[in-house]
């Protein structure tokens, strides 16, 4: 389960201090020495911070592995969340790849004996020392595949957390205010809709749906609730005061029209979209979007926590994961370091993203440094709150179909909740 080590908050994500990147091109196991080819997957757009700074890794990967390629394949999130089990049980399998976090997916494959076990290099290459512990929580696992404690089985080499972000050209335009409390927030929600502009984007057919409706809860949520809903540190009732005020408060919502019905079938990049077009004033999404926003969004723009919630959503970012059957594994843990060195982590921290071992004073883009302090105030007073489809497997299906039928109107909240209640119910391991 996860230690009160590995929860304790690290009030500055940047490390500073040299960081020494391992030697490169050494021997291989699984023969990978005399191998040409390191096959890379991941499903960061190459605008995003993420996508830039593993990009530039490529390079260096390549440069430092004279006559060796690396052979990328971009994946979609849906993709690699709906296959991954199947293709890392085949002969297709990449050498490394990037993986959502957390006991529904890295912590299911670890269990299933589909990951390679990295604790070794963990510790031979100092990847332990250059993640901080409340970011690592959800690169180790244990047999249960339940995050916090146990193996290494990814490595992250970036935060994210979830932020309000704001048009600030739409609300200048209409004459709204930016919000600094909920009820601030609600307000513009109605002045917007007032109108004629539907306030919030949002996909229902992914993710973006149920994380609005999750951090509704954790506004009326404590550390102790997300430790039942997360690490099974006691029952979690879906229809308590949180859950019960998240699922009526979305609903009316959309009744209010706030959330737009048509929102049901629309994809993350929809959303993210429409908020670039300037079609949306407000959109509530991760850091993921930051570095992307910063080179698309031809608007003045600002972010800011949500307001009057202690908790969001956030974490250490997606992981790297080898495959168990992967080719190429020496490869595999030479590039790993490379995303883990000064050179690609400030890359990374000026693009927009969070690094986790950049130099602090090499981070001189304005906006990341927003970005990046934000986060630490998170982290100082232990807000990261993971996120609502990482318990069980297969709990992120439910959530997007549950979260339709809200958007549609088609389900009751009381209904929803019991069948959210009902699916956590017999995902939960038994003890």
């Amino acid at each position: 389960m996860l230690t009160a080590q590995r929860r304790a908050t690290t009030a500055a994500l940047i490390l500073t201090g040299s960081l020494l990147l391992s030697s490169c091109g050494g021997s291989s196991d699984n023969g990978s020495s005399d191998s040409k080819t390191l096959k890379l997957w991941h499903y960061e757009g190459p605008d995003s911070a993420m996508g830039v700074a593993w990009n530039e890794a490529i390079k260096e990967f390549e440069a430092q592995h004279p006559g060796v390629k690396v052979k990328f394949e971009e994946k979609g999130f849906e993709q690699i969340q709906k296959t991954a089990p199947m293709v890392l049980n085949s002969s297709d399998a990449p050498d490394i790849m990037e993986y959502n976090k957390g006991n529904a997916t890295a912590g299911l494959l670890s269990k299933q004996g589909l990951l390679t076990d990295l604790t070794a290099e963990a510790t031979k290459r100092g990847w332990d020392k250059k993640i901080p512990a409340s970011v690592g929580t959800t690169d180790v696992y244990d047999t249960n595949g339940v995050m916090g404690s146990g193996k290494w089985y990814g490595v992250t080499d970036y935060g994210e957390y979830t932020m309000v972000y704001y048009n600030k050209a739409l609300f200048q335009k209409y004459k709204i205010a930016e919000p600094k409390t909920f009820d601030e927030l609600t307000t513009a929600l109605g002045e917007f809709k007032a109108k004629g502009i539907t306030p919030l984007a949002n996909a229902g057919a992914e993710y973006v749906a149920q994380q609005y409706l999750y951090q509704l809860a954790l506004s009326k949520a404590d550390r102790a609730w997300v430790d039942k809903y997360e690490l099974y540190k006691g029952k979690t009732d879906f229809h308590d005061p949180a859950w019960t005020y998240a699922a009526t408060t979305f609903a009316d919502w959309v009744k209010k029209g706030y959330i737009a019905k048509t929102s049901s079938s629309t994809k993350a990049e929809d959303a993210g979209v429409s908020w670039i077009q300037g079609k949306a004033p407000i959109l509530f999404s991760g850091s993921w979007w930051y570095g992307r926003f910063q080179t698309e969004a031809k608007f003045d723009w600002d972010t800011a926590l949500w307001p009057g919630s202690n908790l969001t959503l956030g974490s250490g970012g997606n992981i790297w994961v080898v495959p168990k059957g992967a080719k190429n594994k020496q490869l595999a843990y030479d590039f790993i370091d490379i995303t883990l060195s000064k050179k690609i982590q400030n890359l990374m921290g000026n693009k927009g993203g969070i690094p986790v071992a950049a130099d602090t004073s090499a981070i001189t883009d304005p906006k990341s440094k927003e970005l990046i302090a934000n986060f630490n105030t998170v982290s100082a007073r232990d807000g990261l709150a993971f996120y609502p489809d990482w318990p069980v497997p297969g709990f992120y299906d439910v959530l997007v179909s549950e979260t339709q039928k809200l958007i549609t109107s088609s389900e009751k909240p009381d209904a929803y909740l019991s069948n959210l209640q009902k699916a956590y119910d017999k995902g939960v391991p038994s003890t």
